[in-house]
Formats: structure tokens, sequence, C-alpha cells
């Protein structure tokens, strides 16, 4: 789960050349919306998901597809076919009933998060978010959760999943995104700044949530919501900030990532991050932004606005309405 969208404001800015610069990767030609390494995505999250004691790690992923189901169980109705796009260990299924999903298709990069089993009956699909494999007009319902946020082309893969739905289908979905991991960013680059002459990027890029919902109108969505939760988590320091990441599958995997980090480096920039935001007792917080987003597939059946122009009210006289009715009251 890295960092947010935008830099923090008061790191923006250019950055003199120097040591930190050496090591960046390069992307193979695909333009603009080639910017992270799918192949090491798939890599991560498949050696996280091996890890003995994976599951210590799921908090985050197991919070937020509860909140996730818990926004489908506030839609009143059954839905008899639906897909999790990256589903990753089912934290969305495991958290639904068969009363309100039927079938469910679970589709993950990583074989080894397909392998667990849910009480729900369902189909495991290994495919790329970025490519789904199938039909237009399939599903009732598609979720998501912490997946969308390390897709190369975003606006390409809410055309997909608006394309799957059947017409009056629901996305649920909810992503990394905002000011996520700002305490992180700025102590790494501060301590690059200092230590190196110059920074590097350490987390990667994310949609902010002021454009996630053009996004979604874009794809062809509408009756939109999008909302912000904030998850803070604390930890003993910076270092278990990294591991925890890395151990959630969540290390950067952007194509201009720096390949290492000076222990120097690493050091100053975990004294920093205690220094500006410690907590009294030692502990240090990580922020997470969390965006999610509701959006339906059109259809005939569902209300629309009314024609601009049609108003039989102003809202002048709103304040003169609600007069009339305290002079009213006996």
């Amino acid at each position: 789960v890295r960092p947010r969208p935008r830099v923090l404001p008061s790191c923006r800015g250019s950055s003199r050349p120097g040591p930190a610069h050496s090591a960046l990767r390069r992307p193979p030609p695909g333009g603009s919306m080639n910017v992270f390494d799918r192949t090491m995505k798939r890599n991560q999250k498949r050696w996280a998901a091996s890890l003995q004691e994976h599951d210590k790690y799921d908090y985050l992923r197991a919070e937020v597809g509860r909140r996730v189901a818990d926004r489908v169980y506030d839609i009143a109705r059954t839905f008899p076919m639906a897909l999790d796009v990256g589903c990753g260990k089912s934290h969305i299924a495991e958290h639904l009933s068969k009363e309100v999903v039927e079938r469910f298709f679970l589709m993950d990069i990583s074989e080894n998060s397909l392998k667990r089993e849910s009480e729900m009956p369902t189909h495991h699909v290994l495919g790329d978010e970025e490519f789904l494999p199938f039909k237009e007009n399939t599903f009732d319902l598609v979720v998501s959760s912490l997946s969308l946020h390390w897709i190369n082309d975003l606006p390409g893969a809410l055309r997909q999943i608006q394309q799957v739905l059947k017409p009056d289908g629901v996305f649920v979905g909810a992503m990394v995104g905002g000011e996520t991991l700002y305490e992180l960013r700025c102590s790494l680059q501060l301590a690059e700044l200092e230590r190196e002459g110059g920074f590097a990027p350490h987390v990667s890029p994310y949609t902010a949530v002021t454009d996630l919902g053009n996004l979604l109108g874009q794809a062809g969505f509408n009756m939109l919501t999008v909302d912000i939760d904030e998850v803070q988590v604390h930890y003993p320091g910076m270092l278990e900030v990294i591991s925890d990441l890395k151990a959630m599958g969540e290390s950067n995997c952007a194509w201009n990532r720096k390949s290492m980090l000076h222990r120097d480096t690493i050091l100053a920039a975990a004294a920093i991050y205690k220094e500006m935001y410690g907590n009294e007792d030692g502990s240090v917080p990580a922020t997470f932004e969390i965006l999610h987003m509701i959006g339906w597939k059109p259809h005939r059946s569902q209300a629309k606005p009314a024609r601009r122009g049609s108003a039989t009210a102003s809202f002048a006289d709103l304040s003169k309405i609600a007069q009339q009715q305290t002079d009213d009251r006996p």
C-alpha cells in the first residue's frame, strides 16, 4: 500500500541531480500509461502469499474488505453473478453470504492468493486486472478492494469493468489514494536530500480523490458515490512500516523506482520519521487514505435528472417558504 498520488506540498519541486538518481529503472516503450512493472507486482504478491505467517499482515486488507462488503449490503438486492477484481485472499467474499451473491468469480494475478477457500461457492480465475477475460454484460455486481491502485491504465480498467457489468449493474470498489503514507514519503525524501544531494521516488503515484469521480463518469458510470476513509496504523518505527508493506505484497513496483537505499539514508529517514511524526509512547503512525467508489451502469429504469429549466420553484423562494412555515405554527 504505497503512498499518495500527489507529492507532499512541502516536498514538491525539482531536486539537484545526484547519486539518488543514478539507479532508476527505465520502463520499456509503452507511453505514459506504463507506470508500473506488472510482472514485478505479480511476483511481489506471489511471494507475500507464500509467507508462513502471511495472515498476520492482512489487517489492512481485511478491514477494507469488510467495509466494501458493508457497502454491498447497503444495496437492497440479490446479485446472481458477481466478480471480485484483484481479489487477493478473498477478503470481500468472506464477509458476504449466499443470500446476497449466488455465484462469485474471484480473479487475481497471483495463483497463491487464489488458493484460499471460501464458504461461498466461488470460481477462481487467474488473470490480470488490466485485461478482464469476460464478455460484456456478464455480471450484476463487480467489487474490488486495494487492487486498482497498481493499474497502469486506470481509465481503461474502469471502462472494462463497466462493460462486463449488465445494465443496471453496480461497481463497488476501494483503492489506496489521496495522502496515503505521506509520513514515509516525506521522511525518505528529506533523508535523501540531506545524505545524497537528491531524491528518487520510493512510493508510487496514486489517484487523487478529486479525479476519481471524473474517471468513473468518463468510463460510463452514473449515480456516482465517492468518499474517503482514513485508516491510521501505529508501528514501533519506520523499518516496521516498510517490512509490513513488503509482507502485504505492496512494495513499490514503479518503473522509476530506485533499486536500493543506502543504510545511512534509511537510518536518517527513520530518525526524521520519529522526530516529525512520532507519538508520545515512541510509536509512529502510518496513514492510509482509502478511496471508496460506487458507480452504476446506465439502464432506462434508473432515475434521471429533470430537464434543465423545468423547476417550478426558485432557490430564492426557499427562505420565504421556511418563514411561512414558521409563521403558520400554533
